[in-house]
């Protein structure tokens, strides 16, 4: 790690997508300010950041931080969600939690936040990235329709703010992830190796998105996929990523649906 390693936010990174996606990212050379409600431990050359998403003012003090210490900020990536363990429940969303429209909170309000923050020190860069972490739920009817709304209110955001931005050497990319490996996926088949093997080969470790952004942000022609949202592993097979296992993880496209293509419409 040197001081003139690119620098990047990941946020609900204390586990899951988020915290294979900080680990990814270390061990490619970022230095990562890693967040989370319960984060204790950092990515390697990281910095582990204990922070509730709801707290505007406490991700305000985040950035005001990492220009302080780092001096730079070149990527932001909007992961943090309030995910409730009844979410994958078969009720209607009547007969769930109330709680479950807090992703759209901590997921899509608290997404526009860190991106409110993060933005002057993205443009005082000659390159910079914005990327938010979705899924096909924003298409298909995915646990309902708090987490469907979530996602496709992050896919719109990345499709607005880069009009926004357009011109100025930041982007933003919403990248659907596939299913992913976690730990707590992992234990669901304990007992079972063989039938994990065989799961395995439809998933994608969670490091994997990691890497597609890290290629993602040094690609010359970043600019041209601003804006849009792309499918994860299609991405991978763009760049020629494997996933930390090795496998080239499939794409959901023609069971789950695809990205909508942003409109080239802009009212102001």
């Amino acid at each position: 790690m040197t001081d003139t390693a690119p620098v990047a936010v990941v946020t609900g990174a204390s586990r899951g997508a988020g915290r294979g996606i900080a680990t990814a990212l270390a061990g490619r050379g970022w230095r990562v300010y890693g967040t989370g409600r319960t984060i204790s431990e950092a990515p390697a050359g990281g910095v582990a950041v204990p922070l509730d998403h709801r707290d505007d003012a406490a991700v305000g003090r985040l950035f005001e931080r990492v220009e302080q210490e780092s001096g730079r900020l070149d990527l932001l990536v909007n992961n943090a969600a309030v995910i409730s363990d009844d979410l994958v429940g078969p009720e209607p969303f009547w007969e769930k939690p109330r709680e479950l429209a807090d992703v759209l909170d901590v997921g899509l309000r608290s997404s526009y936040i860190a991106a409110w923050y993060a933005a002057p020190l993205l443009l005082a860069r000659e390159r910079g990235l914005i990327v938010f972490t979705s899924s096909p739920g924003s298409v298909c009817y995915m646990h309902g329709p708090a987490y469907g709304a979530q996602k496709a209110g992050v896919d719109k955001m990345a499709a607005d703010m880069a009009v926004d931005f357009r011109g100025t050497g930041v982007a933003t990319v919403s990248i659907w992830m596939g299913i992913l490996l976690t730990d707590k996926l992992r234990s669901a088949f304990d007992g079972d190796p063989d039938a994990l093997t065989k799961f395995a080969e439809q998933a994608e470790t969670p490091e994997f998105t990691g890497h597609l952004i890290d290629a993602l942000y040094r690609d010359p022609a970043l600019s041209e996929v601003s804006g849009h949202t792309v499918i994860g592993a299609e991405l991978g097979q763009r760049y020629g990523i494997t996933d930390d296992a090795g496998r080239r993880p499939p794409s959901h496209r023609e069971m789950l649906g695809a990205p909508r293509p942003p409109s080239s419409v802009v009212v102001r």
